[in-house]
């Protein structure tokens, strides 16, 4: 919501909770349903199915998607893959286990650890749009950015984080509260 907002202040989110990690036929539905209210983006957070890629391409409106890459349902209208690769973390903690040096620990890893990357962006998007990202993106691996420093108003107008502070990953995990501008709110 706050690098829409950063493009157009006025940008809104809706939100269907589904309730669930994988029921593609209710993550479907769902999108369907903010496509009938008017969204122009949706962001499926389904794991690992086409269903709702599928149905934006059907419908014209823009979709990008977590996990892995969905493009192939989607050739018009799919914008990227926010992609999560975990396998070298394993593969050190599985080496560590091997050798008996392992110790357990919390890990946030992201953008500068190379777990979490952007793929298959739309050759649709403009040049100078693409740079805007691929700079963000930079400052936040090598540190100089975080999507988390303030001020961040919630939605309920509160003040979310103040200005010039940045949560700490345990703060980040805590949220119970959306950013202003997320129409939906948190489930009960």
């Amino acid at each position: 919501t706050l690098g829409a907002q950063s493009v157009k202040p006025d940008i809104e989110v809706s939100v269907v909770w589904v309730n669930s990690w994988f029921d593609p036929a209710k993550e479907q539905e769902a999108a369907k349903a903010l496509m009938a209210q008017g969204s122009d983006v949706i962001f499926s957070n389904a794991q690992d199915t086409p269903s709702v890629v599928s149905a934006c391409e059907e419908a014209g409106v823009y979709v990008f998607n977590l996990n892995s890459s969905m493009k192939k349902y989607a050739p018009k209208s799919y914008l990227g893959c926010v992609a999560t690769d975990w396998s070298p973390f394993f593969k050190a903690s599985v080496d560590a286990h091997l050798a008996g040096t392992f110790q357990g620990a919390n890990a946030f890893l992201g953008v500068a650890e190379k777990v979490v990357e952007v793929v298959d962006w739309n050759p649709d998007i403009p040049a100078d749009t693409m740079a805007k990202i691929k700079e963000v993106e930079a400052k936040i691996a090598d540190g100089s950015f975080s999507p988390f420093t303030g001020p961040i108003t919630k939605a309920d107008d509160s003040e979310g984080v103040a200005s010039g502070a940045t949560l700490t990953d345990a703060e980040i995990v805590a949220m119970d509260w959306h950013v202003k501008g997320v129409t939906t709110p948190l489930p009960k």
